[in-house]
């Protein structure tokens, strides 16, 4: 019986895809990667981390510094960050079903906390934790042997190939949001167990596997 449903933040919960690439353009210059248009967005979603990687020229050794710099940024837009429409709603209701949730995520657990309170959510979730960039595997890992549950009672909802791919590590399930970074497509392609359109619909979803 499916018992926890841990969710990724940005681009999943959080509509942060803006303000994430207002800071990565103007962070390009002083770490030598190039820019991006909103309108090149659409090209972009096709792609997985690493190919994104690669197409901006961002340095490796960079990365670790950049991250932590792209973080620190974007704490400081958490008043002007909202849930996608829709969002708060199935959370809540999911919450009075009984369900364990949590956020693992690769932004800061502090910037979470801050959204979250900011967004009328406190005591919702049960746990939040914080990966690196591509170590999200790890710590679904390290929480299903903390916690002593069984994969088949855990599904993670992501918006990106990499959360799938995270997901199917760990041996748990995986919904794919389409309404945040990568596109229908690309998430498709990854073979989540469920491709969603709307937030609604993660309930009818959690519904039929109870």
């Amino acid at each position: 019986m499916l018992k926890v449903i841990i969710f990724d933040f940005d681009g999943t919960l959080a509509d942060t895809i803006d303000v994430l690439l207002s800071i990565t353009n103007r962070l390009s210059v002083e770490f030598g990667f190039k820019s991006a248009t909103k309108e090149e967005l659409a090209q972009l979603s096709t792609l997985t981390a690493w190919q994104l990687l690669t197409y901006s020229g961002i340095s490796l050794f960079k990365l670790p510094v950049l991250i932590r710099k792209l973080k620190a940024e974007l704490r400081k837009e958490i008043p002007n960050i909202q849930l996608f429409a829709g969002i708060k709603e199935v959370l809540l209701e999911l919450k009075t079903q009984g369900f364990t949730l949590g956020i693992i995520t690769s932004n800061s657990r502090e910037n979470v906390l801050a959204s979250i309170k900011n967004n009328g959510l406190e005591g919702v979730f049960n746990f939040i934790d914080s990966a690196t960039t591509f170590g999200k595997h790890k710590i679904i890992y390290r929480w299903l042997r903390r916690e002593n549950f069984n994969p088949e009672q855990v599904v993670y909802v992501g918006d990106e190939v990499r959360d799938i791919e995270a997901a199917k590590r760990t041996g748990i399930k995986v919904i794919a949001v389409s309404w945040g970074f990568n596109s229908q497509s690309a998430l498709a392609a990854s073979g989540p167990d469920f491709l969603i359109e709307h937030p609604a619909e993660l309930i009818a979803i959690i519904d039929k596997w109870e």
